[in-house]
């Protein structure tokens, strides 16, 4: 790519995101969305790769179709109350367009059909990008109108999400494809608990963020894109792909990792909400996405493949030690200790 060109979309993305995070007028918000739609896409088409063209193109027609609807029920509020302000969402058909406007950008159920295929037409960088820092913005939007939103259907998002991310994740062997579903079992937790405890969505959003980015940022060091080649990556850098096998199973939500934290918070929040059929459902639907975090924690580090492989194996590390990957993979795995000392903090 060229300098410039990656220049100028890095800022517009981070100006895009910027702009809809601290905005309070709902056309100030859309153009902040539009704004990122745009920046990405020379990201995602760099690679000029067929499947890269497909992957821009249907990211741009989702992304276009959300960003009318947000525009369409911001108006159609506007035209009822007379108000243009994000937090000043009264009207009931206006929150019904958000709901899935919201739901499109995030990639919930059931509009969730092209988050895998543009992740698998991606680069690794590029997946890390649409899974985190393209979330941002819709994720501020639903917190600062959670007062006017519907809790059934968001309820009914959050548990389809949660369902369909763990159940088509466990056949999965390409691990951007994986990593979508993932997300999405993540974002669906997040949805539950949002018009209760905004505060806990938001720090299961960041904790889903920094454990997703240090995935991402592990399977870029050993460009590995495939179960069968996260078999041979250990001979590349075997102490990384012991650090991911436990950033794995804390994205699993197994204590004593990081991941445990939201869930447990979730499950209690739910409780107390007198939502324990929601809680248990939750509960036994995240055991799907726990099989296929075993499964590739599995791959990365304990199983060697079926047959000899051709090339010759690296017993030393070829580049050092990633510090940011060093750093990220430690808050992904011990911040459950200091759970109390964020609590407070929240």
């Amino acid at each position: 790519m060229n300098p410039h060109t990656k220049l100028i979309s890095s800022l517009s993305l981070i100006l895009g995101t910027t702009i809809t995070i601290s905005s309070t007028h709902w056309m100030m918000a859309w153009t902040g969305l539009e704004l990122n739609t745009l920046a990405i896409i020379p990201f995602i088409s760099k690679s000029h790769h067929p499947r890269a063209i497909e992957a821009t193109i249907k990211y741009f027609l989702v992304q276009a179709t959300a960003s009318t609807l947000l525009l369409f029920s911001s108006m159609t509020n506007a035209w009822s109350s007379g108000q243009w302000d994000i937090t000043q969402l009264t009207h009931p058909t206006s929150s019904l367009l958000l709901t899935v406007a919201i739901a499109m950008k995030l990639g919930l159920v059931p509009f969730h059909f092209w988050f895998p295929e543009v992740l698998q037409g991606s680069s690794l960088i590029t997946a890390l990008f649409l899974s985190t820092m393209m979330k941002f913005p819709p994720v501020t939007l639903l917190l600062l109108t959670t007062h006017s939103l519907n809790p059934t259907l968001l309820t009914a998002l959050a548990i389809a999400s949660v369902a369909l991310g763990g159940w088509m994740g466990l056949n999965q062997t390409q691990l951007r494809k994986l990593l979508a579903f993932s997300s999405l079992a993540h974002l669906g937790w997040m949805t539950a608990v949002i018009i209760y405890n905004p505060k806990l969505a938001l720090l299961t959003f960041y904790l889903y963020v920094l454990t997703t980015t240090t995935v991402f940022l592990a399977l870029n060091s050993t460009k590995t894109l495939k179960l069968t080649t996260l078999m041979t990556s250990w001979t590349k850098s075997p102490t990384l792909n012991a650090t991911l096998m436990l950033v794995l199973l804390s994205l699993a939500g197994l204590p004593p990792l990081t991941g445990f934290l939201p869930k447990w918070l979730i499950i209690q929040e739910l409780a107390k909400q007198e939502m324990a059929t929601t809680a248990t459902i939750l509960a036994i639907l995240s055991l799907l996405g726990l099989f296929f975090y075993l499964r590739l924690a599995y791959h990365s580090t304990i199983t060697l493949p079926p047959n000899s492989t051709n090339h010759m194996k690296h017993w030393h590390f070829t580049k050092p030690t990633n510090t940011t990957a060093a750093i990220l993979a430690t808050l992904s795995t011990l911040i459950l200790p200091l759970s109390p000392l964020i609590l407070a903090a929240a």
